[in-house]
């Protein structure tokens, strides 16, 4: 099949390649010419592991293309997906749809009769219905159906959940449109991924929910965490214990600084508007996006705790910037939090990361971003791991004990025992433990 991917950032990219790896023909389109640009040239937007290889195979094996015009681009395609951002909207948290409405209308003047409209985007309840009614007003003879089909990836690990998928949802009870869908995740369903059809605002809410579901698990382990602290509990055995429970499961439970990317913040914020525009409240997510919230900080107040109370003049080392490893991404990164306290409290912050400097850099300018953990530790008085990259899992303690001027390793993502770092003179601080 000929499909059409509106947007060539994190989802389209990711979604258009794993489609040509199918066999299917996929045209990726962006606004961005500079972005078109490199992608022609094989130079990734983002850091996303296989990301490069995958999109490289297919382009030169004809299956994968780039523009910037997405009239021309759109104009023969049996399905056009549109996968531009949406971000929380400034001032009020709603998610901004003025990308997919603006795409919706482009995508109007130029489809073929029967083609198959698929918001991949995140979007809000009710947002198929209005990208129906800007196609109908731009072509009111046209047949076409638009078709919900949220993204379920992780960052980090994007290309193996596309191609083994825990699901694909896809919401319409328009027959011809279902049929095109099979068609397009066909490879997928012979490997006996569920296909989950449902109404299209069935689909829309799913993804939110998902993603509140999964940030209420963090946010409450990360409660337990403070609770075992107090007690003298030890948060990765009550981790364990309540994981084994396949009602509960082990996924999402790991305590740490709190959530942060892409998808969480603005999704919980977007469900919580969206609740309170049609008098539902949410009333567990409300208490989740306000505890996440306090929780980063109080990470930064932690590292300042572990210094007593003091550090005007001090340096501290971060290790680990991004939200999560295996990605460039900083969107609502704990260490943004972080760093704010630290340095509103007068402190002087060295900083490594093995792929989000260059973008941290953008939201850190007064970060001194280092070339490794060690450069990063020199001279610091504390020592913070904040993400559980693979480069921080098997530091050695002794030489990274030995480059820095204090003893205090607080390690925020529970890499290492106390046994181990005591061991090469450090006060250890971990989480929940």
């Amino acid at each position: 099949m000929k499909i059409a991917m509106v947007g060539s950032g994190y989802v389209g990219l990711v979604s258009g390649a794993c489609f040509a790896d199918f066999g299917h023909d996929v045209v990726c389109i962006d606004k961005d010419q500079s972005k078109i640009d490199r992608l022609q040239a094989y130079v990734m937007p983002i850091y996303e592991p296989g990301l490069e290889n995958l999109v490289r195979s297919n382009a030169e094996a004809g299956r994968l293309t780039f523009s910037n015009d997405l009239t021309a681009s759109v104009t023969d395609c049996d399905a056009v997906f549109i996968a531009v951002g949406t971000p929380s909207r400034r001032g009020d948290g709603h998610a901004d749809l003025s990308y997919v409405y603006a795409a919706s209308k482009e995508i109007a003047e130029a489809i073929k009769p029967r083609t198959v409209v698929v918001t991949k985007s995140t979007v809000p309840v009710g947002t198929g219905d209005e990208v129906e009614r800007i196609i109908a007003e731009v072509r009111p003879d046209l047949e076409f159906a638009v078709v919900s089909n949220p993204e379920f990836l992780r960052e980090g690990a994007a290309i193996g959940d596309f191609k083994r998928p825990d699901r694909i949802v896809v919401g319409t009870e328009v027959e011809w449109a279902r049929d095109a869908m099979r068609a397009i995740y066909r490879p997928l369903f012979l490997n006996e991924s569920p296909l989950l059809f449902t109404s299209r605002r069935s689909s829309e809410l799913i993804k939110y929910a998902a993603n509140a579901f999964l940030a209420t698990k963090i946010t409450f382990i990360n409660e337990m965490a403070d609770l075992c602290e107090r007690l003298g509990a030890d948060v990765q055995d009550v981790s364990r214990g309540i994981g084994l429970d396949n009602r509960i499961g082990s996924k999402f439970l790991h305590a740490g600084p709190g959530y942060g990317g892409s998808c969480f913040p603005k999704d919980t914020l977007a469900l919580l508007k969206t609740a309170q525009d049609n008098d539902t409240p949410v009333r567990i997510v409300e208490a989740v996006v306000q505890a996440n919230d306090l929780r980063k900080r109080a990470m930064g107040r932690k590292i300042i705790n572990a210094l007593d109370g003091d550090v005007r003049g001090k340096k501290v080392a971060l290790l680990g910037l991004t939200f999560k490893p295996n990605t460039d991404d900083m969107r609502d990164a704990p260490s943004i939090a972080i760093v704010q306290t630290l340095l509103d409290a007068g402190a002087v912050v060295h900083a490594h990361d093995p792929e989000g400097m260059e973008e941290a850099a953008k939201i850190l300018p007064d970060v001194v971003m280092t070339a490794s953990a060690y450069e990063a530790s020199k001279d610091a008085e504390a020592v913070a791991i904040v993400t559980e990259w693979d480069a921080y899992r098997a530091l050695d303690l002794t030489k990274l004990k030995a480059t820095m001027r204090g003893d205090a390793l607080l390690d925020l993502r529970n890499i290492y025992s106390a046994a181990e770092a005591e061991k090469a003179g450090f006060r250890y601080f971990s989480i929940g433990r």
